[in-house]
């Protein structure tokens, strides 16, 4: 299987860029590939295309589906497993995000939690505490936020993120009018 020459770039970009986000290269060329076939592709069709060995195919391809980003498919009358990249690219965006969440967020929050628990024995570890609270409650924040967000529909997800910084002066205008308003209160509470 030969790679046009846009898709070879997408693939090898991947890759470089897998072993940034903490996967390895192959892993990431395995799922840039699947991501771009038009059709779902087995193992052989990736070894060639890939020009990797075929156990780092199945090792590649057995970590993108813990990670639920490769589904598996079966042809007619083709006892191969066939394997391709969900289609919607909302829905991979969910999904890598849950997964990190699961993976990295949840148990610092769990750390945390163990941490905030304990009874500090000296100044140092009340300090720690405390930045660990303000770390903890943090990150409850956002992954509730993240929890509302993940509820979108893709098209208001769409719509949210077009707002971009139409949504902070949004914000910016209604703190100014509460303001406004808290002067005008105390003004009133003078008189």
């Amino acid at each position: 299987m030969n790679m046009p020459p846009l898709t070879q770039r997408f693939v090898l970009h991947f890759g470089e860029m897998g072993s940034r986000w903490g996967i390895n290269r192959t892993v990431g060329q395995i799922y840039a590939l699947l991501f771009v076939s038009a059709r779902p592709l087995n193992a052989d069709e990736i070894t060639e295309a890939l020009q990797v060995s075929r156990s780092n195919v199945s090792m590649g391809i057995k970590e993108l589906q813990s990670w639920r980003l490769v589904r598996l498919s079966h042809l007619p009358g083709d006892r191969r497993d066939y394997y391709s990249a969900p289609d919607d690219v909302w829905q991979i965006f969910k999904i890598l995000a849950e997964e990190r969440q699961r993976r990295e967020i949840d148990p610092t929050l769990s750390m945390l939690r163990d941490a905030m628990l304990e009874s500090p024995g000296n100044e140092e570890d009340r300090h720690a505490q405390e930045r660990m609270r303000q770390m903890h409650e943090l990150i409850e924040q956002l992954t509730d936020w993240f929890a509302e967000v993940r509820r979108l529909a893709p098209e208001t997800l769409e719509q949210l993120m077009g707002l971009g910084a139409g949504a902070v002066k949004l914000l910016d205008f209604k703190d100014r009018l509460l303001r406004r308003g808290a002067r005008q209160e105390d003004k009133e509470g003078a008189a």
